[in-house]
């Protein structure tokens, strides 16, 4: 493994999170709130097998017809005075943000949250325009604050103790260090709001793109994205394009199933429908209205019959909080936008796979994951996919395709297995490949197998 890669940095950053156990407090502290409202909020759903079937159903649906849908809703959202702007990479949805930045004379822009914009560094490209661009979801906003890169998919700051805010924002923001959570968000609220005012554009995400009205499902507990995308006179909206779904009667289905993987709630506190700036008849909302459309490897995923179950994902995080791995190393060690077992799928498929393959194989394959997806997205059987498509592909070494011939060749005969007894085996485990031994107490291996000891017991193998 090369020194300074994706997996060697990997590594290394999951091995200092391991052993760090005041991150471990903190996580498990957090997801233990989370799985203690969940079970309240999956009690609205009469048979919840059936529903998250026919969610899985539809986006599958909606997929099959993804040129027809994302189509459908171009000419809708058209029809109400809005702009669809399709985007083939990252770089020209930079470069249109930045071209229309440039045409509004912009200077500062509000953002609600965002995965996808962070998944094109939106934010480093404006601030190299020199337009401030500040995040208004809390979460969101206290990790910009920080200088980092959100931890989770659907909590940005898990990781953070009220104690870490309360020091950050006394750095930052010169208050008092000793402040309560409630008087921390009031101090966020106060900066967020002059900044709403200022602002040229808003920008948000989407956690929906509905074909037969042209509209944008925004769902949320705090309200930044109805002020980012009502305030500014210009709304920007940046999507993957497989958000799409088919009508917008489906937000009946996908809201509350959203919501209570999500949060655990019923319905979040805040859900909106918008189709298009406003209107002639309407008093609120901008004058401008851009749907970036944006593939960025997505397309890649979708030419795979198998992969192509991944992008059915709705973003609810809930396979980060059920998965041991990164209960254990943390959302940065990844280093990348999606972590978690729905990131190690979907990744190595939207970058480089032989740059990001380890992420398949960041995981214990124990299928909690796929348990707990609110689409039934088969994600441990993702990441053998991964694994298998790699190799075929070539991106594994000469090393690594011997160590698994000679593993098969062994496991395949019962003499070999038998001739490596407890001693043999201690040997090579804690002593030639050492790799289990670096942070963990040595094996003790039997000294006699199963089948030694089931022989002389029954005198038959």
């Amino acid at each position: 493994m090369k020194s300074g890669s994706k997996a060697s940095l990997f590594i290394e950053k999951s091995n200092t999170k391991a052993v760090d156990l005041d991150h471990r407090r903190k996580i498990k502290f957090n997801i233990g709130r989370y799985d203690a409202v969940v079970p309240n909020g999956k009690k609205q759903f009469s048979d919840l097998s059936r529903v998250r079937e026919k969610a899985k159903n539809t986006k599958w649906k909606a997929l099959e017809s993804l040129d027809k849908n994302l189509e459908d809703f171009e000419r809708n959202l058209r029809l109400r005075g809005g702009i669809t702007i399709w985007a083939e990479t990252a770089d020209e949805a930079c470069e249109v943000i930045g071209e229309i930045c440039k045409k509004k004379n912009c200077r500062s822009v509000v953002k609600s949250k965002s995965m996808v914009t962070e998944e094109i560094h939106l934010n480093d490209f404006l601030e190299k325009m020199g337009i401030e661009s500040v995040e208004t979801d809390l979460g969101e906003y206290i990790q910009q604050l920080d200088g980092e890169a959100p931890y989770h998919i659907v909590t940005p700051a898990m990781h953070k103790s009220k104690e870490d805010v309360a020091r950050l924002f006394s750095e930052k923001l010169n208050t008092d260090p000793g402040l309560t959570p409630e008087q921390l968000t009031l101090v966020a609220r106060e900066k967020l709001r002059r900044k709403y005012i200022e602002a040229e554009i808003g920008i948000t995400g989407a956690n929906f793109l509905i074909a037969d009205t042209g509209s944008i499902a925004l769902t949320e507990n705090e309200g930044n994205g109805r002020l980012s995308s009502a305030w500014p006179k210009t709304h920007i909206v940046v999507v993957g394009i497989e958000k799409i779904i088919p009508a917008i009667t489906d937000l009946a289905l996908f809201w509350p199933l959203l919501a209570t993987y999500g949060t655990g709630q019923q319905l979040t506190v805040y859900n909106s429908i918008i189709s298009g700036p406003r209107q002639a008849n309407e008093t609120d909302g901008p004058d401008e209205m851009y749907v970036i459309l944006l593939d960025n490897g997505r397309t890649n995923i979708l030419a795979d019959p198998v992969s192509r179950e991944s992008l059915y994902c709705i973003r609810c995080g809930a396979c980060l909080n059920a998965c041991p791995v990164y209960k254990n190393i943390g959302g940065h060690s990844y280093g990348t936008t999606y972590s978690g077992p729905i990131g190690s799928v979907i990744t190595p498929n939207l970058k480089d796979k032989g740059d990001w393959k380890h992420l398949s194989y960041a995981s214990s394959l124990c299928g909690n994951c796929t348990e707990v997806c609110a689409v039934k997205i088969n994600l441990h059987e993702l990441l053998l996919h991964n694994r298998n498509t790699a190799v075929k592909e070539g991106n594994s070494s000469l090393s690594e395709r011997l160590a698994w011939k000679l593993w098969k060749k062994a496991s395949l005969s019962r003499k070999l297995m038998n001739s490596a007894n407890g001693g043999i085996k201690n040997a090579v485990v804690n002593s030639v490949f050492h790799a289990w031994t670096r942070g963990r107490s040595p094996l003790n291996f039997a000294k006699k197998t199963f089948n030694q000891q089931w022989k002389e017991k029954y005198g038959k193998e």
